[in-house]
């Protein structure tokens, strides 16, 4: 097993240029959001699609359907779908839960920290999370830096999408730490539409790069992975507060 060389190279960039790039760069990665959580719209969670986009179901049950598509032009990575129906939680509900970084903890347990590095603008942000020694193979001793935008379409979805940045940028901001190994997130994120009855249908996308040694398990442990996220999450969105903007308390 060998880790991968530490990054020589960091960049010094203004927080005019950086946010001028992760603006960019946060489009494409929106709207492969968009497409990802569009493509089986007009199908029930818990019925599989075989339509042509690529997505291969790999669970079904209790209303979560997870799936994976090939990354590239290698079967090395690839993307990962979980989609589910939440009733009586509303999309606020939800993002209020998945968008709090203080509490990252309480629905992944491998995180050790999660910060704020940066914010650009009210939407736009820079984190650091790291995982610890005790994480499951895929994020043991490993960090990555990201940034975050959260917008919301004009038919009322919301969008929080995440990406790592480049090693230069991210190392000009952030020096690794130790011998942690700096992962990379490849538009990855969370899609959330609103349903009637305050409920709604969430899609979250992960594509990861790990860097270091690849598992051959990948697949399994990061389905496994995601299906404890989501339990997680669920119980957290149900005991979350509406917000007093939905006219309840």
């Amino acid at each position: 097993m060998t880790s991968p060389a530490p990054c020589s190279r960091s960049w010094s960039i203004s927080e005019d240029s950086l946010k001028r790039y992760v603006q960019f760069a946060s489009e494409s990665c929106i709207q492969e959001l968009l497409s990802a959580s569009d493509s089986n719209r007009d199908t029930r969670v818990g019925t599989a699609n075989n339509a042509n986009d690529g997505w291969k179901v790999l669970t079904l049950d209790n209303g979560v359907e997870i799936s994976k598509r090939r990354s590239g032009k290698t079967a090395s990575f690839h993307t990962f779908r979980s989609r589910w129906l939440l009733t009586s939680v509303s999309p606020q509900q939800f993002i209020t839960v998945a968008n709090a970084i203080d509490a990252a903890k309480q629905w992944d347990p491998d995180l050790v920290e999660a910060r704020y590095i940066k914010d650009l603008e009210d939407n736009l942000s820079i984190i650091r999370l790291k995982f610890g020694d005790n994480a499951k193979p895929l994020f043991r001793n490993r960090e990555f830096i990201v940034y975050e935008r959260r917008e919301t379409m004009e038919d009322g979805t919301l969008v929080v999408a995440v990406a790592s940045l480049p090693k230069e940028i991210a190392a000009g901001l952030q020096p690794k730490q130790n011998n942690a190994i700096r992962g990379l997130l490849l538009q990855s994120g969370w899609v959330v539409e609103k349903l009637e009855g305050d409920s709604c249908m969430v899609t979250y996308v992960v594509q990861l790069d790990p860097a270091g040694w690849m598992p051959r398990c990948f697949v399994n442990r990061l389905n496994n992975r995601l299906v404890m996220i989501i339990e997680n999450l669920k119980k957290l969105a149900q005991a979350c507060p509406i917000d007093g903007d939905g006219g309840e308390t």
